[in-house]
């Protein structure tokens, strides 16, 4: 017997949060096959064993994380739900090796059917044709009346950050080629918006909790860039996690709204010398330096009240400070092990020496490209990994677990428990964020709506349940 009884929500410790990463990634076969091979053929062969035991191309993992093809045929991983920085980044580490391992049989299949190649994966977010695809971040926040006045007041911090943040990249223009923090502020076209195929927001108020809707929002950022080095995402979850806080604490905020944000988003972008300015509201004009220091200021001053001291605040105030201060001197030797564009511009600007070539070089183009390329034998953000020319965070056991099992402090545990018993069994089930259903069991489905929560007497009812024919 299952019981029905739906849990109290927990009470909850405020500094506690729920995030989770989703990562588009680009797809691309290289082949030189005699008839033309679409992006969705390739990503129908790539996933050809996710459907044999899904039964479907859009399915939840044992690691409670969820993969699919997005529209584009992308395929798109996003986490289980996290409530610590370091599961976090495990995740979605494991999320480019789960998709990887799908490669080989991919490109067995394609020569099956006669096409020979190689299918390559990109952490990244622009493709040769001008496409943008996102890496959108997740974070729980408290249901409130303004909301969108609460998320307009994020959106100056989001415009900023990529000066530590971003991805970096080479951008060409008529007027020739130069570097810029991050290849998706160029694909931003508003602040807010519920919008999803007609607009491309910085933050989408499509209100999708996956939890308690009386009591909770998820904040959906999706301006940021896909990032490779574990420290970048460190600070970049890190931060906002930080700023949130305060701003959930209803502190008093700097005033930095800003007089037009697309123009700001690609003014910082464009600018890796930090000296272009963003013209605020009130008139004013800020270097996005003198923003960023205003709110890891902000940070500070709330340290040992709104904000609790540890390590871990400490390692991302550490690092933000010193992306801001490598961009502020225009030395960036202090975090080009670190921050992802500033390890990218180490190496492109090695090989452009080396070769004598300009920026917009082809052959500087494919190098950008192959760092992004998940492969631990193309890819040569693996390569600098492995050389120690990149710093960690996590431990390689700790993505290795996080490939077949969920966090353990989450709902994602109850989840990924029903999927490996349910596949163990080799009963039909049905899963997604919120619900977990045994096909064909008097049609009990079990709601989960507080993801902080890891235990459950129904989920441990209906796991019981799969081992009864």
């Amino acid at each position: 017997m299952i019981p029905t009884d739906i849990p109290p929500p927990l009470e909850v410790d405020p500094a506690r949060r729920i995030f989770g990463l989703e990562t588009e990634f680009g797809l691309h076969l290289d082949s030189a096959a005699s008839r033309a091979v679409t992006p969705e053929e390739v990503a129908g062969h790539l996933f050809h064993s996710v459907v044999q035991w899904g039964r479907s191309s859009n399915v939840f993992l044992t690691n409670a994380s969820r993969l699919y093809i997005d529209v584009g045929a992308h395929p798109e991983y996003a986490t289980a739900e996290c409530d610590s920085l370091t599961d976090l980044i495990a995740m979605d580490k494991a999320g480019e090796r789960i998709v990887q391992d799908l490669v080989a049989g991919g490109e067995e299949r394609l020569r099956a059917a006669g096409v020979e190649g190689q299918i390559h994966l990109y952490k990244n977010n622009t493709d040769s044709a001008g496409n943008s695809y996102g890496c959108h971040e997740n974070y729980l926040v408290r249901r409130r009346a303004d909301f969108k006045a609460f998320a307009s007041a994020l959106l100056p911090f989001l415009v900023t950050r990529q000066i530590v943040t971003g991805a970096g990249t080479i951008t060409r223009t008529p007027q020739g080629a130069h570097y810029s923090f991050s290849p998706r502020a160029d694909h931003m076209w508003e602040g807010l918006s519920s919008a999803t195929t007609r607009s491309r927001p910085m933050i989408n108020t499509r209100d999708e909790p996956h939890a308690n809707a009386e009591l909770y929002r998820r904040m959906h950022v999706i301006v940021g860039d896909s990032t490779m080095a574990e420290p970048t995402t460190l600070v970049k979850v890190g931060a906002t996690d930080l700023i949130l806080r305060i701003m959930e604490a209803r502190a008093i905020l700097p005033e930095l709204t800003l007089a037009r944000e697309m123009q700001a988003i690609r003014d910082v972008a464009h600018d890796l010398t930090g000296k272009a300015t963003v013209e605020l509201a009130d008139g004013r004009r800020l270097t996005a330096v003198e923003v960023q220091q205003t709110y890891i200021d902000l940070v500070r001053s709330h340290l040992g009240g709104v904000i609790e001291r540890t390590d871990e605040v400490d390692q991302i105030l550490d690092l933000w400070q010193r992306g801001v201060d490598a961009v502020r001197t225009q030395d960036f030797s202090g975090v080009e092990t670190e921050l992802d564009w500033a390890i990218k511009h180490r190496l492109l600007m090695r090989y452009q020496d080396r070769l004598g070539c300009a920026l917009d070089d082809p052959r500087l183009a494919r190098l950008e490209l192959a760092f992004h390329d998940v492969s631990p034998e193309r890819g040569l953000f693996a390569k600098l990994q492995a050389q120690g020319l990149v710093t960690r965070i996590v431990p390689e056991e700790a993505i290795v677990r996080a490939m077949t099992a969920a966090p353990s402090t989450t709902r994602a545990r109850l989840r990924g428990e029903f999927v490996t018993r349910a596949l163990a069994s080799g009963r039909d089930f049905t899963v997604d964020w919120v619900h977990l259903k045994i096909a064909g069991a008097s049609g009990t489905t079990v709601l989960l709506k507080d993801p902080f929560r890891s235990e459950d007497a129904r989920v441990d009812a209906l796991v019981d349940a799969l081992a009864t024919p």
